[in-house]
């Protein structure tokens, strides 16, 4: 559920659905399913190289220079080739945080469908050996396909009145997620381990001022992941990440004829920064400005 508050009024609600899969799983989930291939394809289809590229080094604009000299790459701290596991543990402990050994790491996101692969968020949850909620990542892509991880550590647990642990961070984004938000809109994260329940909120904030708020909800309990489950889902909710893919644009139409102010995405090149897979509107090389008169 998405519900604009400012400056337009502007609410809509999708169903869809989530795989939940335990990092330690793919496997066994390999060879036991038929209808979602594990780093191959398949009517559904789950890669770990379209996660967490951090063999990569990310765009931050410092290293863009305002001459045509090329940028000194920054070595990247993985392998393309590393599971998503080891490189989401590498990448929390260059941020001091260590589930310990036997963590596990539950991710929900959008299959591929066809072969076809976008995610506008896919969620992280890592627990220790223990059952303890460790840190959470939320992975926000855009439909230029650029990627940013925005990570929830420990420091960000808090234990609310209702007596679930959630995840709660508020952040400058820095990196252009929508035509209607400036880039240095703040996330406001609250992020709930799976359990009983999903509840997961993104909001939007411009200074003290709510703007968007974004929700998952689950509508029925978790179902175990077996074929009989995706081929239910599939047709229940056909093609669900072309679905996806397809509302991002309907609605940004729908916001468009309302006359929302929009924002281009080369405005801010340089306010938009850790983030993979950088557009061409980031990477182009600044000419050096001609001498005074």
């Amino acid at each position: 559920m998405h519900a604009r508050v400012h400056p337009r009024a502007h609410r809509f609600a999708y169903r869809i659905f989530l795989l939940a899969l335990d990092l330690d799983e793919l496997p066994t989930l390999s060879r036991r399913l038929r209808l979602l291939g594990i780093d191959r394809g398949g009517l559904l289809s789950f890669r770990q190289r379209d996660y967490l590229p951090t063999h990569e080094s990310t765009h931050n604009p410092s290293a863009i220079p305002s001459t045509n000299v090329p940028a000194q790459p920054v070595a990247p701290p993985a392998t393309p080739d590393a599971s998503l596991k080891s490189r989401l543990i590498a990448t929390l402990a260059e941020r001091g945080i260590d589930p310990g050994p036997g963590a596990r790491v539950l991710l929900l996101t959008l299959p591929r469908v066809l072969g076809y692969q976008f995610n506008p968020v896919s969620f992280y949850f890592v627990h220790a050996a223990d059952g303890r909620p460790v840190a959470s990542v939320a992975e926000v892509t855009n439909t230029f396909r650029e990627t940013k991880p925005f990570f929830l550590g420990p420091d960000t647990l808090a234990t609310p009145t209702a007596g679930t642990p959630e995840f709660h961070l508020r952040i400058t984004k820095n990196f252009y997620v929508s035509p209607f938000s400036d880039v240095d809109v703040a996330f406001d994260f609250t992020l709930r381990p799976p359990g009983e329940h999903l509840a997961l909120q993104i909001d939007d904030y411009v200074g003290p001022r709510r703007t968007l708020v974004t929700t998952v909800n689950e509508l029925h309990p978790p179902r175990p992941l077996t074929d009989r489950a995706l081929a239910w889902f599939s047709l229940k909710y056909p093609l669900v990440t072309l679905k996806v893919i397809a509302a991002i644009h309907w609605e940004a139409f729908r916001l468009f004829l309302k006359r929302v102010p929009w924002f281009a995405k080369a405005a801010r090149a340089s306010d938009q920064r850790d983030l993979y897979h950088p557009h061409a509107s980031l990477t182009a090389r600044r000419q050096p400005e001609p001498p005074a008169p």
